[in-house]
């Protein structure tokens, strides 16, 4: 690729949205899910957003299938021209976690991965994601949940207090989800809490798997 070609794909970059949070967090996360997942998986993203994390996270692991989704279809666009050029990234879909049927196939991914949208949604999605992530899953299939909750018994992190009540602001059906009930959730759509990491800036990633 030529000086030119180069300065142009960098001003392209430089129009798509951006989020300095997935910017920081893309790097951890991909390392506790390469821990997680197998060298070869096919990983169904859910709010891919900014198309950051999709970008990040199929560049550092080839022998991932991955497909990015976004609710609204207006970001597949962006989703598509962030992440042009990884081969192992496919054409975003448009995804609503509430739909009754999601435009991927049952059973057909072996991990689904998620950021920051449980506490920017209604309290109906954390269920209807869980249901969702059980469909798409394969037997031993990972859902993989990034974000700030809060856990019984231990003192939300002021910086997370104070994003809560800014959320619940802005709209009341927002907020850090409970721990407890985002697992509750989960068994409820025959997932179970197998893991979970503590990740920089008080948050959390958590596996939920399916029965082997």
């Amino acid at each position: 690729m030529n000086g030119d070609a180069v300065r142009a794909d960098l001003r392209v970059i430089d129009t798509l949205p951006h989020s300095p949070a997935a910017e920081r967090n893309a790097a951890p996360i991909a390392a506790v899910l390469a821990a997680w997942l197998p060298a070869q998986a096919r990983v169904l993203e859910v709010a891919s957003g900014t198309g950051q994390h999709a970008a990040y996270i199929a560049a550092a692991q080839p022998g991932w299938d991955w497909q990015p989704t976004e609710a609204g279809a207006e970001a597949l666009p962006f989703i598509a021209a962030r992440c042009d050029g990884l081969v192992n990234l496919r054409e975003p879909l448009c995804l609503d976690v509430m739909a009754p049927t999601w435009p991927v196939a049952a059973a057909a991914f072996d991990a689904v991965y998620v950021a920051n949208l449980l506490h920017i949604a209604p309290w109906a999605c954390t269920p209807a994601l869980m249901r969702g992530a059980a469909r798409c899953l394969a037997p031993g299939g990972a859902l993989c949940i990034y974000g700030p909750f809060v856990v019984e018994g231990e003192p939300l992190a002021p910086s997370n207090a104070a994003f809560d009540a800014d959320l619940r602001g802005r709209d009341s059906r927002w907020g850090l989800r409970a721990l407890a009930a985002v697992e509750a959730a989960a068994v409820a759509a025959g997932l179970a809490l197998a893991e979970q990491r503590v990740m920089p800036a008080n948050n959390l990633l958590l596996r939920f798997v399916t029965a082997a």
